[in-house]
């Protein structure tokens, strides 16, 4: 993965900075917990536009029987399918996409502290005299290796698994695919990231998680469709076409 360039995203990092060193010097965390606490500022920034990525996916579960019924209707004519498929999400205020937003506004952030761990500048800051580079064992800057990178890329993987899952599962298609490929492909580029990073990675992964446990008790999905309802959402089939009578 190659980072943005540090001059697109300076304002960016420069935020990031300023919070972790408040965290730092104001709550006396170390600079692990601060990374923490970087991560819980940032999707709480995120929380209105996850909610509403939350309420998008359940209009969309709630409105299964008309999706399916406009999909079988136009199965033949992708053209149509798909400008149906929009005019109805447009009617329904509905975001097909809505769940990858979250994700996307994280990238930035993650941007961020990917540069800011690898600056000189931060990096004689954490390491300054009385300062405390590690968190748990591992030098947040520097890559972590051996068991601490085991454990790192062990928690990561376990965590992402457990987050994209439950977002997933309120995923159709290609999106769903999309989501569960997610672990999968990030993984073999954690593992040459700062250690601070992946730390940055699995807080977001359990807030997800969190999150999504208590969606679940406030929002509740919609309940599944009956096979009876599957079926009366299929549209009856034409009406048999009448054979033209031959001229003699």
């Amino acid at each position: 993965m190659i980072p943005l360039p540090a001059n697109i995203i300076q304002p960016l990092i420069d935020v990031a900075n300023s919070i972790l060193t408040f965290f730092y010097d104001n709550v006396y965390a170390s600079w692990g917990l601060a990374i923490i606490f970087l991560t819980i500022v940032t999707r709480l920034a995120i929380l209105p536009l996850s909610l509403k990525q939350i309420r998008s996916m359940r209009s969309m579960q709630a409105h299964q029987p008309e999706i399916k019924r406009i999909q079988e209707r136009y199965k033949d004519d992708r053209q149509r399918l798909q400008r149906e498929l929009m005019d109805f999400y447009r009617e329904n205020k509905i975001n097909p996409l809505a769940s990858c937003v979250p994700l996307l506004l994280q990238l930035p952030v993650f941007f961020a502290l990917f540069s800011l761990l690898r600056s000189d500048e931060f990096n004689n800051e954490i390491n300054a005299p009385g300062s405390n580079p590690g968190f748990l064992g591992v030098t947040l800057d520097e890559k972590a290796t051996g068991a601490a990178l085991l454990i790192l890329i062990l928690l990561y993987f376990v965590t992402m698994v457990g987050s994209t899952s439950i977002m997933a599962s309120s995923a159709e298609g290609n999106q769903r695919l999309m989501m569960y490929a997610l672990p999968v492909v990030f993984t073999p580029f954690v593992i040459n990231f700062p250690a601070g990073l992946i730390v940055y990675w699995i807080t977001t992964n359990l807030w997800t998680m969190g999150q999504q446990w208590v969606v679940k008790q406030v929002i509740p999905a919609p309940p599944k469709h009956t096979e009876e309802e599957e079926r009366t959402a299929k549209p009856p089939p034409p009406p048999p076409r009448k054979r033209k009578k031959r001229r003699r």
